[in-house]
């Protein structure tokens, strides 16, 4: 019998932690309650700590924020779910920054406290080895976020909160790290979800085409411009704007597009009036912001302006736990496209790229996948790999590589058999309903997408009926 978590209400409204205390209840949850920020405090100083604390903004007292500031100082690594009937750019930047799980508004559903809270712990119904299932999020264009690792868990909790609040929002991390995905994740949960999303190369194009290609002109604007065009942040009203290698921007340029920022309008190239627009705009850049503001490459004033938030998106290299993941959902989403049977990951091929550099992030290791997908060698690509002359293998003089080589074979060899768990839960439930998909999804407790997901990553079909599929990782 799984033992559900403990969880503390803060809230200084009597009939507010009745009501959460029965929602959480109904769910089998362990509650406690607190009326005041100081109460809660003398609680976590206590054993055993609460899973989790849902703690509300506005109280008299110490607030919200102070009690939270608190919290972290008492106990860094506990989890907070801020509460508010208010939804303040400031509050909410500030309450992520004091380091909360998540922001949930009131008043709100039984279904969205339960969804916010499974998300913050990282639970699911049926326990952490079938959890991985609804971790790939789509975000459009074939391009999915998956928290498969603590950082890239905690950059979720952070968009999750971010993307409800109209700010700019500055990601930075290297190139192929998956800086569009987290931007398009911004977009798609935000209430401009359903509005255009248009990504802008600053790097792609000179000055003056990238000025045309984001304000438009008009006719006679210069040569060859015989009618008037509007540009991406006209065609992007109401919409979200992702303006990606910002750093790469012409200083002039910046100017301008602080204009936007600043009063939401500007003027096409050879136009005399202004134009206004609603656009959310996302930057993101692989430079080292400090040396590009030293170098003056980019503006002070545009990055005070877009760092109302920053997400900093770690290289692949420090989130090696989530490589036998990506592997696997990378082979899944490309053996559909090519119409090919997903190939055998075996732990010599998952240990190999565990301990490679990935100096190309997410984007060199999809290659890799392809690239065994096509050959069917995994001793080729695993050779190839290894005499990468870009990244190489963790070298084996340092004396943090033997540690990451232990720690990710261990955790190789821990997935494996979460996997053969999950692989015998699936077929079970799949020989138990006939091969009835949605019963299946049931009895399980999980959605209908997530197990056809994970019918494709594991190659079940319908000639496993009679037999249990076991593929090692």
């Amino acid at each position: 019998m799984t033992i559900k978590p403990n969880i503390l209400v803060v809230d200084d409204e009597p009939h507010m932690l009745n009501f959460l205390r029965t929602l959480l209840e109904v769910e089998s949850y362990g509650v406690e309650i607190a009326s005041s920020g100081l109460e809660a405090l003398e609680r976590v100083q206590k054993d055993p700590l609460p899973d989790l604390v849902l703690l509300d903004v506005a109280m008299p007292g110490l607030d919200g924020l102070q009690t939270l500031e608190r919290l972290k100082e008492i106990k860094q690594g506990i989890k907070v779910i801020m509460l508010s009937c208010m939804t303040e750019p400031a509050t909410v930047v500030k309450a992520i920054r004091l380091g909360a799980q998540d922001y949930l508004p009131k008043p709100f559903q039984q279904a969205d406290l339960e969804a916010v809270v499974q998300r913050v712990l990282g639970r699911s119904t049926t326990g952490d080895a079938i959890d991985a299932l609804g971790s790939a999020e789509e975000v459009g264009d074939d391009l999915y976020f998956l928290a498969a690792s603590e950082p890239m868990r905690k950059i979720r909790s952070q968009v999750g909160m971010i993307a409800g609040v109209d700010v700019p929002v500055l990601i930075l991390g290297e190139s192929g790290t998956g800086k569009e995905v987290v931007s398009k994740l911004i977009h798609k949960l935000s209430p401009r979800g359903n509005k255009t999303f248009l990504k802008v190369n600053c790097a792609a194009l000179p000055t003056e085409l990238l000025e045309s290609e984001l304000f438009g002109y008009e006719a006679g604007a210069f040569t060859g411009a015989t009618k008037s065009k509007p540009g991406k942040f006209e065609l992007c009203d109401q919409g979200t704007i992702l303006m990606d290698e910002i750093g790469e921007m012409s200083t002039g340029l910046q100017a301008k597009l602080l204009h936007v920022l600043q009063d939401g309008e500007f003027s096409r190239l050879g136009g005399r009036s202004q134009v206004r627009v609603n656009v959310r705009i996302l930057a993101a850049t692989n430079v080292d912001i400090r040396q590009a503001l030293a170098a003056k490459k980019l503006r002070e004033d545009l990055y005070y302006r877009l760092n109302a938030f920053t997400i900093t998106v770690p290289p692949l290299r420090e989130r090696r736990e989530a490589i036998p993941i990506l592997l696997r959902h990378f082979m899944a989403r490309f053996a559909s496209r090519y119409m090919r049977d997903p190939l055998p990951l075996t732990p010599e091929l998952v240990l190999a790229a565990q301990s490679y550099y990935w100096p190309g992030n997410l984007r060199e290791l999809e290659n890799f996948v392809k690239r065994y997908l096509i050959l069917g060698d995994a001793g080729q690509v695993i050779q190839e790999l290894g005499a990468n002359e870009g990244g190489g293998h963790v070298a084996s003089g340092s004396s943090a590589a033997p540690t990451n080589a232990e720690s990710s074979g261990l955790k190789s060899i821990v997935r494996g058999l979460k996997d053969e768990a999950e692989i015998k839960a699936i077929s079970e439930a799949l020989q138990r309903t006939n091969w009835n998909r949605k019963a299946a999804a049931s009895l399980l407790k999980i959605s209908y997408k997530a197990l056809l997901y994970k019918i494709r990553e594991y190659g079940l079909d319908d000639n496993s009926r009679t037999k249990a599929v076991s593929r090692q990782i």
